[in-house]
């Protein structure tokens, strides 16, 4: 009898963007941030008709203290869900050391659910408690798994490194532009850079850049809007 011939390796190459949902919704939210609150400062601040000095300063101090609330706020927030998430894997660890075989009986309940017999529940079960009880109660019980899992010093680091790139636009515009000019270049620069932001997020999540664009420029010019009519409330020059 002939050998069997080993398999063939498989062609199908899957790219799946779960693993950047962590990083990338701090990245989009600082980016868009940046952009929006820096801008919104420097055109709500040049709108009131004070010297270009002045401006530049006002965007240099929210650009810093936004980037720090930024940073600060995601690892907070990222943080309570880690320190949530293990919490629950103490209960778990604890329980599959009290009630295993209870434990057994819940995690085989789980894939019955799912749709399998109830012997191969069992059998599953079994066998997944024997190369890692605690994975698998996380991954099929908790709903935590390593890719999904709550990372607050990546999340800090990237939404401050972001929010920094956004508000790094604005600035350049306020700091280039003809001072009468300085809002009105400053809106048109954060409103380009708020339709390349937001197709560059929707498409990296796998959806439309042209549903995402719009969605976010569209709240942008609403503040930009809104930042102007402030500052021209506050007519310094007149």
């Amino acid at each position: 009898m002939s050998p069997r011939p080993s398999p063939l390796p498989s062609r199908h190459a899957e790219v799946h963007r779960a693993g950047r949902v962590g990083w990338l919704r701090a990245a989009v939210l600082g980016a868009n941030d940046g952009i929006v609150s820096v801008a919104g400062v420097v055109v709500g601040v040049a709108a009131s008709g004070v010297q270009p000095q002045a401006v530049l300063a006002a965007g240099v101090a929210a650009t810093v203290a936004g980037a720090m609330s930024m940073a600060a706020g995601e690892y907070v927030s990222v943080q309570s869900q880690a320190d949530t998430e293990a919490a629950d894997l103490a209960v778990e660890r604890r329980e599959l050391h009290e009630e295993p075989e209870s434990e057994l009986e819940e995690l085989a309940s789980i894939y019955r659910h799912r749709g399998l017999d109830a012997p191969l529940a069992r059998q599953v079960a079994v066998q997944l408690t024997a190369h890692d009880a605690l994975a698998a109660h996380a991954r099929d019980e908790l709903g935590i798994t390593e890719i999904l899992r709550a990372r607050p010093l990546q999340a800090a680091m990237a939404s401050a490194l972001a929010f920094c790139c956004g508000a790094a636009l604005p600035m350049a515009a306020a700091t280039f532009a003809p001072a009468p000019h300085a809002a009105t270049t400053t809106t048109l620069a954060t409103l380009i850079g708020l339709l390349c932001t937001g197709a560059w997020a929707a498409w990296m999540g796998g959806a439309s850049p042209w549903r995402g664009a719009l969605r976010v420029t569209f709240w942008g010019a609403a503040a930009m809007a809104a930042a102007r009519l402030i500052g021209g409330l506050f007519d310094v020059v007149a």
